[in-house]
C-alpha cells in the first residue's frame, strides 16, 4: 500500500490551521508592511471584493480592492446594482482559485484593503478599463504605485461610455479650463485663496486652491456638540487658520508661482464664481504642502463629480499621512485659538502700550491691511496686538474710501490711490519692522516702518507720493527725506509734476535782484553721499593746527589709561584715526556692540567706527571745547540722479572734483531746513563746481524762485542743456525725465 494522501501515516502534519477571524486587521497590515504576500482566491463576493487564503500563514481574509468599487449586491435584498453580476463573473473568470499576490495597504472596519497582483496584471485596472468599476477617493491614497494608472483606465472607459458609464456626461465646468499661467502672489486669503498678478496681462486674479478645505470652526463644533457661533475674527479664532495663512504668506507673498486652472465653480446666490487651481512654487504643490502640515483637509466629491484638483490623489495621500501622524487639524489636543487684542482706535489702551513699544526700539510686525499710502494696520506678534500705524515725517494724499454709514465712495486726493497701491505692493502681508515715536489723539501709533533696509516714508517721498512734514525736522531721517524731496521736485514726478517753484516763503533779502556775494576761502575736508561738504576756513588753519598739537603733546606727556574711559553718545572726546594713528577731536554718534562706537572727527567732518579703547577724555586745555572747525554745507540748486548707479558715479565725480586740500571760494546762496546751501568756486581756475558737474551730466538742476538766483540757475540750465545735447552722464540715453513722462506712463498720472 502506497500510504499516500488521506492514508498517509503522518496525516496530522498536513492539517492546516486556518485563521478564520482577524481581530485587528490593522495589525496584519503592519505585520506584512506593504510586501507582496502569496495567496489563493477562494471566493468572489462582487467584482471588487474577494475572499483570499494567505499562504503560508493561512489567514482567511476579506479583501476590498484599493481605489475602486464595482457594483455590488445588497444584503437581505434582491436589489442588484446594474452590471453587478457581470462584474462578479468578470473577476471570477480571472481570479477564482488562482494563485495571486496580495499587498495589504489599509483596513476598513473588519475588512482589509489592498492590491491584487495576477501574473497577467492588476485586476483593478482591468475592471476600470472595461467599465465594471469606478474609482473611489477614500482608499485611492493608499494604492501602491500611485493612482495614475487607475484614473487613466477609468477615463478611458468614460470616453468610450461603456457599461456603467453608458450615460456618462462630462461636467461642463470641469472642462472649462483656462490653461496655465505664471503669476506673482500679491496677497494670501484665509487658508485657501490667493490674489495673484498675472505675468501675461498684468491683471489681478483671485484664485482658490483646488479641492482644499481650509480650517473651519464648525468641524469641531459638530463633533464635540458645541454650540456653533460665527467667529468675529476667523483668522485668529478658528484653530489653525492663522497657521495656514502664515505658512502660505511666508512661502508665497511676492514670489512667482505656476498656476494650473483645474475647474471653475459657478456662482450661486450665496457665493461668487471660484477659479480653482493647483498652485506650485519652486516645484512644490502648495495644497499638498498645507495638507502635509495638517493645516487643511481635502474636499470629498460625489463619485460622478469630475470637478477636482489635477493632483487630487496626491492630496488624499498627503491628508492620510498627516492624519496618521496626528498633525494639526487631525490632533484635537492641539486645537486652540489665538488670543489677539485689537487696540485700533482705543486711545486708553494705546497710551498703556506706548512705553512698551518705545522701550523695544525696532519691533517686528506684519502688515495686515493698507488703508492709504501712510496708514496701515499691523499685527505685532510679540505683544499679540493689532494696531493702526501712521508713517512719521511725511504727508501723504488720501485715496478713494467708502463713507462709513452709506458706504458710498468718497473721491480721494490726486495720487492718493497711486500712493496706496505703491505701499500695498511694497509691504502688504510682508514682515516689517517698526519704531514707534508717539500716538495721536485717536489712539493711532506714529513712527517709522522698514521693509528690509527700506524706510517706507523715504520710499514714498522718493517716488513723489508724499511730501516732507515739518515734524521730520527733529528726526535723524530729515536730511535724507529732504534730499529725496528735492530730487523728485527736480524730476517733476507725480505730485510734483506741475511744480515750478519752491513753495517756501520768500524772505525780504531773497527778493533782491542781485545775488549777494560774500566769498570765504575754504579747504574741503570731507564729502558725503548726499551732496553735503565739510570745509575749514583757511584763516582758521593756524588755530586748528596749534590746538591739535597741544592736545597731542598733553596726551603724550599724560597717556590715557586704556579702557578707563567709556565713550557715551554725544560725548566730545579724542579718538585715534585708524589711517595715521594720531589723536583728533571727535564726537560719539552711536554706541555699538562689542565696545565699538561710531564717531565723527569734528574738525574734519569724516567719521569711522572704532573700538572704544581708542577713545580718551578731551584734555583740559584752553580752546579744547571750541566748536569743531569743520563746517557742514550742501551744494545749492543741484540734486543727484534718481538711478542708484548714476548717483554713485556722481558722488565719485564730486569727490574727485573737490580734491581734498584744494582751496575754494564758498558763497552761501540760501538756507533751508537749518542747512546753508552754497556754491563752490575753484580758487585757481574760477570754475563753479556745480556747473562743471552739471555739464558732465552728473547732477540735475533744482529750480528756485528767488529772483537773485535766476542768473545762477540760467548758467546751470545752460550747462544742463549742453550735457543733454552731448549725451553725457545721466543723459547718455537721452532725456530721462522725458522717458519717465511719456514712455512709462508718468505724464498721465
Amino acid at each position: 500500500m502506497a500510504q499516500r494522501g488521506k492514508w498517509a501515516l503522518n496525516s496530522e502534519g498536513h492539517i492546516r490551521e486556518v485563521i478564520w477571524t482577524i481581530e485587528d486587521p490593522r495589525v496584519l497590515v503592519d505585520k506584512f508592511g506593504r510586501k507582496a504576500v502569496n495567496g489563493v482566491v477562494e471566493h468572489v463576493r462582487d467584482g471588487s471584493t474577494v475572499r483570499v487564503l494567505l499562504t503560508p500563514s493561512y489567514h482567511y481574509i476579506t479583501l476590498m480592492m484599493s481605489g475602486i468599487r464595482a457594483p455590488g449586491f445588497k444584503q437581505d435584498s434582491e436589489a442588484v446594482e446594474p452590471y453587478a453580476d457581470e462584474a462578479k463573473v468578470f473577476t471570477e473568470l480571472r481570479l477564482l482559485h488562482q494563485d495571486v499576490q496580495v499587498i495589504l495597504e489599509s483596513a476598513s472596519n473588519q475588512n482589509l484593503v489592498g492590491t491584487i497582483i495576477h501574473p497577467n496584471g492588476n485586476i483593478a485596472e482591468l475592471l476600470l478599463r472595461e467599465g465594471f468599476a469606478r474609482c473611489i477617493d477614500w482608499s485611492m491614497g493608499s494604492v501602491t504605485g500611485g493612482a495614475e494608472k487607475l484614473r487613466a483606465a477609468e477615463k478611458y472607459a468614460k470616453e468610450r461610455k461603456v457599461r456603467i458609464w453608458r450615460e456618462y456626461q462630462e461636467n461642463p465646468n470641469s472642462g472649462n479650463l483656462k490653461g496655465q499661467f505664471t503669476a506673482t502672489v500679491m496677497e494670501v486669503g484665509n487658508g485657501d485663496s490667493l490674489i495673484v498678478k498675472s505675468h501675461g496681462d498684468g491683471s489681478l486674479k483671485k484664485i482658490f486652491l483646488a479641492s482644499i478645505r481650509p480650517p473651519r470652526m464648525d468641524e469641531r463644533s459638530v463633533e464635540e456638540g458645541e454650540q456653533q457661533k460665527k467667529p468675529t475674527r476667523p483668522l485668529y479664532e478658528i484653530p489653525f487658520m492663522f497657521e495656514a495663512r502664515e505658512f502660505m504668506r511666508k512661502k508665497l507673498v511676492g514670489k512667482e508661482v505656476h498656476v494650473t486652472v483645474d475647474y471653475v465653480q459657478p456662482a450661486n446666490k450665496d457665493y461668487q464664481e471660484k477659479i480653482c487651481c493647483s498652485v506650485k512654487a519652486d516645484g512644490t504643490n502648495i495644497g499638498e504642502a498645507l495638507l502635509n502640515k495638517g493645516y487643511a483637509t481635502v474636499v470629498r466629491y460625489r463619485q460622478d463629480d469630475d470637478q477636482r484638483a489635477s493632483d487630487y490623489d496626491l492630496l488624499l495621500a498627503a491628508e492620510a499621512k498627516a492624519a496618521k501622524d496626528a498633525k494639526g487639524l487631525h490632533n484635537k489636543k492641539e486645537w486652540k485659538t489665538l488670543t489677539v487684542v485689537d487696540i485700533t482706535g482705543d486711545t486708553v489702551k494705546a497710551k498703556q502700550f506706548l512705553p512698551f513699544f518705545k522701550r523695544a526700539g525696532k519691533t517686528a510686525a506684519v502688515v495686515e491691511f493698507v488703508a492709504s499710502g501712510s496708514r496701515l494696520r499691523l499685527y505685532v506678534a510679540r505683544e499679540s496686538r493689532i494696531i493702526t500705524f501712521l508713517l512719521a515725517g511725511i504727508s501723504c494724499p488720501r485715496g478713494d474710501r467708502p463713507e462709513p454709514k452709506s458706504r458710498e465712495i468718497i473721491p480721494g486726493e490726486p495720487f492718493g490711490n497711486e500712493a496706496r497701491d505703491f505701499t500695498k505692493a511694497l509691504c502688504h502681508q510682508r514682515d516689517v519692522e517698526i519704531e514707534v515715536d508717539d500716538i495721536d489723539k485717536a489712539g493711532n501709533f506714529i513712527g517709522w516702518l522698514w521693509i528690509g533696509s527700506k524706510n517706507l516714508s523715504l520710499e514714498l517721498v522718493e517716488m513723489g507720493y508724499a511730501t516732507v512734514h515739518f515734524s521730520a525736522e527733529k528726526t535723524p531721517y530729515y536730511r535724507a527725506l529732504k534730499i529725496a524731496e528735492d530730487n523728485v521736485k527736480a524730476r517733476r514726478e507725480n505730485i510734483w509734476r506741475d511744480y515750478i517753484e519752491v513753495k517756501d516763503e520768500i524772505k525780504p533779502e531773497d527778493d533782491k535782484l542781485e545775488r549777494k556775494l560774500d566769498l570765504k576761502n575754504v579747504v574741503v575736508t570731507n564729502v558725503t553721499d548726499d551732496l553735503h561738504v565739510f570745509v575749514q576756513y583757511t584763516d582758521e588753519g593756524d588755530k586748528l593746527e596749534s590746538l591739535t598739537n597741544e592736545i597731542r603733546r598733553d596726551l603724550a606727556s599724560n597717556p590715557p589709561l586704556t579702557g578707563a574711559f567709556t565713550p557715551k553718545k554725544d560725548t566730545v572726546c579724542v579718538a585715534k584715526y585708524s589711517l595715521d594713528g594720531e589723536w583728533y577731536r571727535a564726537k560719539v554718534l552711536k554706541e555699538l556692540t562689542n565696545r565699538q562706537v561710531s564717531v565723527q572727527f569734528i574738525d574734519y567732518g569724516n567719521g569711522e567706527v572704532l573700538n572704544g579703547a581708542k577713545c580718551a577724555p578731551l584734555p583740559t586745555l584752553p580752546g579744547a571745547n571750541l566748536p569743531g572747525f569743520a563746517k557742514e554745507y550742501a551744494l545749492a540748486c543741484v540734486a543727484l540722479p534718481k538711478d542708484e548707479d548714476y548717483a554713485a558715479d556722481s558722488n565719485v565725480a564730486l569727490k574727485e572734483e573737490l580734491s581734498f586740500g584744494g582751496r575754494y571760494q564758498l558763497n552761501v546762496e540760501y538756507k533751508e531746513g537749518g542747512v546753508d546751501y552754497v556754491t563752490l568756486t575753484n580758487e585757481s581756475t574760477q570754475d563753479d563746481v556745480g556747473e562743471l558737474l552739471i555739464r558732465d551730466g552728473c547732477l540735475h538742476v533744482v529750480n528756485r524762485r528767488e529772483k537773485r538766483l535766476q542768473k545762477l540757475l540760467q548758467m546751470y540750465k545752460s550747462a544742463e542743456k549742453e550735457a543733454k545735447t552731448d549725451h553725457r552722464g545721466v543723459w547718455q540715453y537721452g532725456d530721462v525725465t522725458e522717458d519717465d513722462a511719456r514712455e512709462f506712463g508718468m505724464a498721465g498720472r
